[in-house]
């Protein structure tokens, strides 16, 4: 990070960052995996200038041999990020590309998730107001972001949001937090030819504009936190939904509490018809791109390789029903059950489905416990139902059941030892599936890390996975060899289909 001071009272600070992830691909029979090309990188370079007035920023890309996964449309380089900012009173005012949230963004989220290879930046402009204390009014119009293009429809909308304890003493003075939203979003794209199966004698009758409306509202009182929303789309036919004329809608309700060694969830969803884009007929209808709105998948995000190795991915096009409850305790120290050093409990259980057909569900129970000075202990216990052919397109239900035991030892004050230990059986699908990892930190540089995943079903295939990453100041840079099975990569109910690749990679990391 660097500081120009032309006036002792005004500095422009620049910040920025370069991420380089690279692959050298080779042929691997067992795991299907091909090299299609000597060499693969994504790259990117951040760049911005901040100053009490104005901020600017830019981005470069360069994917001209993406890795796998983003081929295609995803090749080629330039900058397609770019802004100004200006602040000035109560108003902020954006030009350029730009990334905006209405609400849960059951009808606008706009962001970007490069391991997902999601970008859906705005190219346009966009106003934030804030005329009074506890009100904040937005108003925007552009432009979407497909791969290195820009669709032609036109995507505006509105938001307010009115904070009433900052108008009403008396709330402020009890702690009460009330939160009340409302935004509208309009996408206008023109018509096209596209004739009707079977016969293909009639055209669709497309509406040029579809409007979508969003109202939602929160209150927050010591350890309560409640929020209800709800937004309708209007007739939107694509190719998602099989150009269907029905609207659109979505509701949600969140509650949960939280004090000292004690949290609970509760959340229900339900989503209707709700793909939202920019861009009505898509080539690969299964692509992420041109998404205007994003629901969330109401499961539980995996971290541990096999709890993962079946995610859930969001019906936008259908319809869902998604539960999902949770609580957690913490045993106190010096206690019967707590023991010397105090021990966590957490269950989780989620449950998707649509007509009757279950979409997904798990439950899962985590302990995590402290048993000496230099060891900890995290277990975990997994029950998941996966419709395969809900979330791929084929493959029926896979059943199965995970237990995991992740140990941290504490073996100097700055090297600690790593190891997990997974087990996934089931009867369908490739079978039971084995994973094991072992991860040497040396503080505050180095990091070795060994895993092999292990299809001990019907492929009998080793993923095995070797990595050495060395931080420096601003600088990371992490090396490794192995196999990557083919699957899916999910973040908030938003999948990507990785294919199987075996190779060399090396990945660079830089902020200043």
């Amino acid at each position: 990070m660097g500081t120009i001071n032309a006036q002792e009272q005004k500095p422009v600070t620049v910040t920025g960052s370069i991420q380089t992830d690279m692959l050298v691909p080779q042929d691997d029979e067992r795991t299907g995996a091909r090299k299609d090309e000597a060499f693969q990188a994504n790259v990117y370079a951040d760049l911005m200038l901040q100053s009490k007035y104005v901020d600017a920023g830019l981005r470069l890309e360069y994917l001209e041999h993406p890795l796998p996964g983003f081929e295609n449309d995803f090749q080629g380089w330039g900058v397609p990020h770019f802004w100004v900012k200006a602040r000035w009173g109560c108003a902020e005012l954006t030009g350029g590309t730009f990334y905006e949230q209405f609400g849960s963004g059951f009808i606008l989220r706009t962001y970007e998730e490069r391991s997902l290879g999601i970008d859906n930046s705005l190219l346009g402009g966009r106003v934030v107001l804030k005329p009074l204390k506890g009100l904040t009014m937005k108003a925007l119009s552009g432009v979407q972001r497909h791969y290195w293009k820009w669709n032609k429809s036109l995507v505006s909308g509105a938001d307010a949001e009115l904070h009433l304890e900052e108008w009403i003493p008396r709330m402020q003075q009890a702690g009460t937090r009330l939160t009340l939203g409302g935004s509208w979003v309009n996408k206008y794209e023109q018509k096209e030819d596209i004739l009707v199966p079977p016969d293909y004698t009639y055209k669709y009758n497309f509406p040029v504009c579809v409007n979508a409306w969003d109202v939602r509202a929160s209150l927050n009182k010591g350890p309560w936190n409640l929020l209800a929303e709800y937004a309708q789309k209007g007739q939107d036919p694509s190719r998602d939904n099989g150009y269907s004329y029905h609207s659109g809608s979505a509701a949600m309700f969140s509650g949960s509490y939280s004090r000292k060694g004690l949290s609970l969830l509760f959340q229900v969803k339900r989503s209707e018809n709700m793909s939202f884009r920019s861009r009505r007929k898509l080539d690969n209808p299964a692509s992420n791109s041109s998404f205007i709105n994003h629901l969330p998948a109401f499961t539980q995000d995996q971290t541990y390789a096999l709890a993962a190795l079946y995610p859930y991915a969001t019906q936008l096009a259908d319809g869902e029903w998604a539960w999902q409850a949770e609580a957690g305790y913490n045993f106190k120290r010096k206690t019967k059950l707590g023991g010397k050093y105090g021990m966590n409990v957490k269950a989780n259980f989620s449950h998707v489905r649509w007509k009757g057909v279950t979409y997904y569900q798990d439950i899962d129970v985590q302990l995590s416990r402290k048993l000496s000075k230099s060891f900890k202990l995290n277990l975990m216990y997994m029950n998941q139902r996966y419709n395969k052919t809900v979330v791929e397109g084929e493959g029926g239900m896979v059943r199965s059941n995970i237990c995991i035991a992740d140990g941290l030892f504490q073996i100097a004050p700055k090297v600690k030892l790593r190891t997990e230990l997974q087990y996934l059986w089931t009867g369908d699908d490739q079978g039971d599936w084995s994973f094991g990892l072992v991860e040497l930190s040396l503080a505050p540089r180095w990091m070795f890390t060994f895993s092999d995943m292990w299809n001990n079903g019907s492929t009998k295939t080793h993923y095995y996975l070797g990595q050495v990453t060395f931080n420096i100041k601003s600088h990371r840079l992490q090396a490794g060899y192995g196999r990557t099975r083919a699957g899916y990569n999910c973040s908030g109910g938003v999948c990507r289909y990785i294919p199987a690749t075996t190779g060399f990679t090396l990945s660079y990391n830089y902020n200043f």
